[in-house]
């Protein structure tokens, strides 16, 4: 029996005990959302119109998250579900089929032009505002589909957050173009940040590809840390969701200060410094200047 298999049975028996419980006064539309980064922009856009759940938590790497009877749960019965897609939930495929789910599916980065990092797709779309605003758009649209009856509520919650991430991203553009150009290389421990790079003129350099469950070859490391020693890098960052370990190891051998800690796959847990999208692309925004010689000012 597979481990998803195994999950669906623990979710039909925890389902014949429900069924005796009092259905609830109030059915609303149920929405999923993968992990905890589109699960903020799902709750911007839909405001008190659908209830949210969330799979893969905050500081939780969803790369190699295993699903629970209570995502089973929750999937089988949501109305709605939004993932991320670009090879980003490997598992989510086979969690939705073997729910038994009648949800419609959404993939958040439709139009989204991909990033490659060493010749793959890079999933980590978010990393780039302008990207953040195609995903906002595609959350209205489903939802405006589902709900029509509120599809004015929908939009007028998806362009008051757009025009945040616009703001952001026009600031984030400006504020990354002063660096100097000695200034722009970085390391951190996976490659989750082409986006960014991409969008903002940085490098991103990490001895881990886009995927945190593969592991780097002991020449592989070698090679990133002598490109370190005759090329250099302005700062080391390590991430929320790995163990700061090979970060800290790159750093004792190239003399590379750790510049800090950015927020990748997922948000920070409640009272942390990245408790929405908004808030994260912010902290890593503040964290990188800092780090690299230049203040956010206010």
């Amino acid at each position: 029996m597979t481990f998803l298999k195994t999950l669906a049975a623990g979710f039909a028996a925890s389902s014949l005990m429900l069924a005796a419980l009092p259905a609830s006064a109030h059915d609303d539309i149920k929405v999923v959302a993968s992990f905890s980064i589109l699960g903020d922009m799902v709750e911007q856009v839909v405001g008190g119109h659908a209830s949210v759940t969330t799979i893969v938590g905050p500081d939780a790497d969803a790369h190699v998250y295993q699903p629970s009877v209570a995502d089973a749960k929750a999937v089988a019965e949501s109305d709605v579900i939004f993932v991320n897609g670009l090879g980003f939930e490997t598992w989510s495929d086979t969690l939705i089929s073997e729910s038994g789910t009648e949800a419609t599916v959404h993939v958040a980065t439709e139009g989204v032009t991909p990033v490659r990092v060493d010749g793959e797709i890079d999933p980590h779309a978010w990393n780039s505002l302008s990207n953040g605003v195609i995903y906002v758009r595609n959350i209205a649209d489903a939802m405006s589909a589902v709900l029509p009856d509120h599809a004015d509520d929908f939009k007028a919650n998806a362009d008051a957050y757009i025009a945040q991430l616009e703001a952001l991203d026009a600031e984030t553009r400006q504020r990354l173009a002063a660096l100097p150009e000695d200034r722009r290389t970085v390391v951190t421990a996976h490659d989750a940040f082409g986006y960014l790079a991409d969008a903002y003129g940085m490098t991103f350099l990490a001895p881990v590809g886009i995927d945190t469950e593969a592991e780097p070859s002991a020449r592989d490391l070698a090679v990133l840390i002598a490109q370190l020693k005759d090329q250099g890098a302005a700062a080391l960052f390590v991430e929320n969701i790995t163990s700061p370990a090979l970060v800290q190891q790159i750093s004792d051998e190239t003399g590379i200060e750790i510049g800090g800690r950015l927020f990748s796959d997922a948000l920070s847990e409640r009272g942390g410094p990245a408790t929405s999208y908004l808030a994260m692309f912010q902290h890593n925004l503040g964290t990188l200047l800092d780090a690299l010689g230049k203040k956010v000012d206010g």
